[in-house]
């Protein structure tokens, strides 16, 4: 008897007792991604069957879509800094940079200024010392000469006496001063000149010669010739400002014109080589003017020698 051909549509006959399935063909390579916070939907279509399931997608992916992604979500995807961190550091960065920059690494001083703002400046203890220099002098004090810097402020302060005839030697330049120092030089009143050297006046042309930041930048060498110089053109003394090594600290930074630091000498330093130079010490005017400064209490920071030659 002849057996009927298999049915190709019908299923496989069973092997060992039991059924053998065919296998459910792969699915299709079709992916869709529905972008919707973050998350994917994707769908697979197979054979007579349409199944979905939703899974994350990494932010990193969008890129291949066309999106920009910051740097920050590169590096870190799901952390940021907090503003307050942020806000921090730049202030911090600001502090430092402002630090810097007034730390006097780019700031330029003309040699002038670099004395009269440095501790050992004794320029501005003339200008509170100006009252008692006028009690102890009296008609002495007619006719004046500063050698110092900021002449021009010790100068148009004694012409304004109106009974003082007063000139100034400015030893450091004289570039960056106002319109009224300038006028004080244009008519004579103020010049600058090298201390180092014989100063152009005449002997005796000075009632009183007051010195102020000038010698303490001087080597003995050069001093032992300015020294000298001082006294030849004054007739009734010499007033002398010198840094106290005890209260003043020269700065080494702050150079003036001369190239070098100031030297602070002591008091007795300065007597010993007064008597060398053939200077002795001025008692009368010495005396009125410790009566008037104690009077006042006024306590100079500054050495202050009352000479005669």
């Amino acid at each position: 008897m002849a057996s009927a051909a298999p049915n190709p549509s019908s299923p496989n006959p069973s092997v060992g007792g039991s059924l053998l399935l065919r296998p459910p063909p792969p699915p299709l390579p079709s992916e869709v991604i529905d972008r919707a916070g973050g998350r994917g939907l994707a769908v697979w279509i197979g054979e007579g069957s349409v199944w979905m399931s939703r899974r994350s997608v990494n932010p990193s992916r969008r890129v291949a879509d066309g999106g920009l992604p910051s740097v920050g979500g590169l590096l870190h995807p799901k952390s940021r800094s907090p503003p307050v961190l942020t806000i921090a550091l730049v202030v911090l960065g600001v502090i430092i940079l402002i630090a810097y920059f007034n730390s006097g690494s780019g700031v330029t001083v003309t040699s002038r200024e670099a004395v009269s703002r440095s501790e050992g400046s004794c320029t501005p203890e003339v200008m509170q010392a100006l009252p008692y220099l006028k009690k102890a002098y009296g008609n002495e004090l007619h006719k004046v000469l500063h050698v110092g810097p900021d002449s021009c402020t010790v100068v148009s302060s004694l012409l304004k006496e109106g009974k003082v005839e007063a000139w100034g030697v400015e030893p450091y330049d004289l570039e960056d001063t106002d319109s009224s120092c300038k006028s004080l030089v244009r008519k004579g009143f103020v010049r600058m000149a090298d201390i180092k050297f014989p100063l152009p006046y005449r002997q005796d042309s000075f009632n009183l010669v007051i010195v102020s930041d000038a010698l303490d930048y001087l080597t003995p060498r050069y001093l032992n010739k300015t020294l000298p110089d001082l006294a030849r053109i004054s007739t009734d003394g010499l007033v002398i400002f010198a840094g106290n090594p005890g209260q003043q600290k020269a700065k080494v930074s702050e150079l003036p014109k001369f190239g070098r630091p100031a030297k602070l000498r002591s008091s007795s330093w300065w007597s010993r080589y007064f008597i060398q130079t053939g200077l002795r010490e001025n008692e009368g005017p010495l005396k009125k003017f410790e009566q008037a400064a104690s009077k006042n209490k006024y306590k100079p920071d500054c050495q202050i020698f009352h000479l005669s030659s």
